[in-house]
């Protein structure tokens, strides 16, 4: 698939919204059998990207980086955790477009995983600065952007997880990708759609996506972040402003309410913490040969496995490991 789905819809957007191919798709969907829940069926993101690495944040990068282009801009600012894959993303797929990445990173819980990430980020050629916690990157935000301009060029900034509005395009993208499937009879269609939710662009997507294509899915968003603003309501405004920048940009459709819920039930004590019932469901999607991690992918997955939800149930598996 070289053209995005949503040019396709809306062939207005092909010349005000540019996108960038850089993973294959569609990714794939499989019902996963043997486990304490039938009918519970995946779509696996976890190697979409370049060399099978990347997850979902490859999806918003997609867009967000020749809008960057778009806009003249040679630096990105972003935010994240120490163990981010967004911003080690960012920076590999940025430095392959000859954009330079600054970070600021934000202390989380440390283990194995996270050591690895900050060892890959290093190798990424991203700048790092260690801010260590929200409000410090908040007030150290405005001089790390001076500090970063070239000429009178400022970074362009995108938010943690890239979930800005032309990010969240990625998801919509998605939802159109799955609908699809579903058409082609690859799976049936979801009552319900379970993922992660970070930072909000992947589940505002997903929603705003199904609702174009039609598909009566309900969403449901596992919050495993505590440090942003992630309710109902919040994603709900996410994806209107994601609508807005369609119309914006040439797409005329009207939308229904969009389908979308959200707990908190599996966070746990907070972002990056984690949890028995997470580590157990790790432990089961092992034996249906899916490799979770703690912060996100595992606390969404046990929602999909214990939550009160009528099949067939789809779980979108976000992670985006790299070897």
């Amino acid at each position: 698939m070289s053209t995005a789905l949503l040019h396709r819809r809306f062939p207005a957007l092909e010349r005000t919204l540019p996108f960038a191919r850089l993973g294959d798709g569609p990714t794939p969907v499989r019902e996963l059998t043997g486990l304490t829940r039938n009918n519970l069926w995946c779509k696996d993101e976890s190697g979409y990207g370049y060399g099978g690495w990347g997850g979902n944040k490859v999806r918003k990068l997609e867009w967000l980086l020749p809008e960057v282009r778009r806009r003249g801009a040679s630096t990105i600012f972003t935010v994240g955790a120490t163990g981010t894959n967004w911003g080690l993303a960012a920076a590999v797929y940025a430095r392959d477009l000859g954009i330079d990445t600054v970070l600021a990173l934000i202390d989380q819980p440390e283990d194995d995983h996270v050591r690895e990430q900050l060892r890959r980020l290093r190798q990424s050629g991203a700048t790092m600065h260690f801010t260590h916690s929200k409000p410090l990157t908040i007030a150290a935000a405005p001089w790390l952007l001076l500090r970063h301009t070239r000429g009178l060029k400022l970074p362009y900034y995108l938010p943690a997880g890239g979930s800005a509005p032309i990010g969240v395009l990625g998801y919509v993208e998605t939802g159109l990708e799955l609908a699809a499937q579903v058409a082609a009879g690859e799976l049936p269609q979801p009552r319900h759609i379970v993922t992660a939710v970070g930072s909000g662009g992947t589940v505002a997507g997903l929603a705003l996506g199904c609702a174009l294509a039609g598909l009566q899915s309900q969403v449901l968003g596992v919050v495993v972040n505590d440090t942003l603003p992630l309710g109902v309501r919040d994603l709900v405004r996410l994806a209107d402003r994601t609508a807005t920048v369609l119309r914006e940009r040439g797409a005329e459709f009207d939308v229904p309410p969009l389908r979308l819920t959200t707990t908190r039930e599996y966070l746990g004590r907070g972002y990056g913490h984690p949890t028995p019932e997470a580590a157990a469901a790790a432990r089961v999607a092992a034996s249906a040969g899916l490799r979770l991690e703690s912060v996100y992918t595992a606390k969404a997955f046990a929602a999909a496995l214990a939550a009160d939800l009528d099949g067939p149930v789809l779980f979108l598996n976000t992670y985006g490991p790299r070897e």
